[in-house]
């Protein structure tokens, strides 16, 4: 039997998440190579439809993050975020797909090793949940 190992998409700010990530590469942590980080300039960027395009093109699981409230470089891009997440985790709800997929996290420049143990303890939740059953082609 294979084991399987989920595709995670990871939406990360330009200022505070892909630094964070470029630290954890530096820093030579383990960050699990099923995750995909996409560069964005701002979490509050992430339009609802980003997300699920990534889920029926076969992503398992997707990680958004962004900067401390309080710290972003757009002054309140991750309030908006906030905001768009919570109505994204009801739209996946509603297509019946678990929202526990679907992760926010503020991870600033200097977090790197908070960045590997996000993305290793999401990875890890979302092989518990098993496939993504929305997955059209898995050709992501």
């Amino acid at each position: 039997m294979d084991t399987f190992e989920p595709k995670i998409v990871g939406f990360l700010c330009n200022w505070c998440s892909y630094a964070g990530a470029d630290v954890a590469g530096n820093a030579k942590l383990n960050v699990p190579a099923s995750f995909t980080p996409l560069r964005i300039m701002c979490s509050s960027r992430i339009d609802p439809a980003l997300i699920l395009t990534a889920y029926f093109r076969g992503a398992d699981g997707i990680l958004v993050a962004g900067c401390h409230p309080g710290d972003c470089h757009y002054e309140k891009g991750n309030y908006f975020a906030r905001r768009r997440f919570a109505v994204t985790k009801n739209t996946l709800k509603a297509l019946g797909l678990d929202s526990q997929r679907l992760r926010l996290s503020w991870i600033s420049a200097s977090e790197g090793k908070r960045f590997a143990e996000v993305v290793s303890e999401f990875t890890e939740h979302i092989k518990k949940l098993g496939p993504n059953p929305l997955k059209e082609t898995g050709d992501l």
